[in-house]
């Protein structure tokens, strides 16, 4: 599909159903809809917490998303990432976000790249996109993403999690500061696997997905310039001010 095909300028009476109560949110209304129908947002991973991203985000009548995830679906896949169905295991997962998301929401425009995030990658898709999600395990892929965001000027809304634990930032266009402000490099320590609730993963993600559709619909308070930070073990909930970190050479 070309990358204009999928836009419109008004939006069709089935669509004015299907969104009608999201659209009596303050701020929102037809404009809101119709914002969230032109724009294009780009997802890295669609795991445990990208799945979620991606779903909520196709629920809310998102125009485009662009989705990159590496490999096939396994068994260890399906307590968090729940665009991945057992009957599709050892199949990519591509196939099964792309299937599922259509099931969904048949008006979607789905592009998937079987790969994870890379340099390459990132700066060829970021310049297509309205806003970025970060949705990986790994911090290679999160700063590659973090570092096409802040040279093609785009929101960045990072999300992570281990264990009970997550936290949600959103980075302004351009960076100042950015992830790699936080994180210059990926931490040694930091292991692919880990324990992992996919509620936990869930929460963050919807989360997640509201910071883009606010972003895009603008209305409400963004978390620009600040992290949340939750424990779920024993809901506590705290929010940091990332204003005042030393900036790095890449958005100085």
């Amino acid at each position: 599909m070309a990358a204009s095909a999928w836009k419109s300028d008004f939006l069709t009476d089935e669509e004015k159903s299907i969104y009608q109560w999201q659209m009596w949110t303050e701020g929102v209304g037809e404009e809101g809809q119709l914002r969230l129908k032109n724009s294009t947002v780009l997802i890295s991973r669609c795991g445990g917490l990208g799945s979620v991203v991606a779903y909520e985000l196709a629920a809310a009548g998102v125009g485009r998303l662009v989705i990159a995830h590496a490999g096939n679906v396994k068994h260890s896949d399906l307590n968090r990432q729940l665009l991945m169905t057992h009957d599709w295991i050892g199949k990519p997962r591509v196939e099964s976000i792309q299937r599922r998301l259509k099931e969904l929401n048949p008006r979607l425009d789905v592009v998937t790249c079987n790969a994870n995030m890379d340099s390459n990658l990132a700066d060829k898709w970021v310049p297509e996109a309205d806003i970025c999600v970060g949705a990986a395990p790994l911090f290679e892929e999160r700063l590659a993403l973090n570092d096409a965001c802040v040279r093609a000027r785009k929101i960045l809304v990072d999300c992570a999690m281990y264990d009970t634990e997550a936290t949600l930032s959103t980075f302004a266009a351009g960076g100042k500061p950015c992830l790699r402000c936080l994180v210059p490099t990926p931490p040694e320590y930091w292991k692919r696997e880990f324990p992992v609730f996919g509620a936990t993963s869930g929460t963050v993600a919807c989360m997640g997905a509201m910071e883009v559709i606010k972003s895009i619909v603008g209305f409400g308070e963004s978390l620009v310039n600040q992290t949340l930070r939750f424990d779920l073990r024993n809901m506590d909930f705290r929010k940091f001010s990332i204003q005042n970190v030393e900036l790095c050479e890449l958005c100085r």
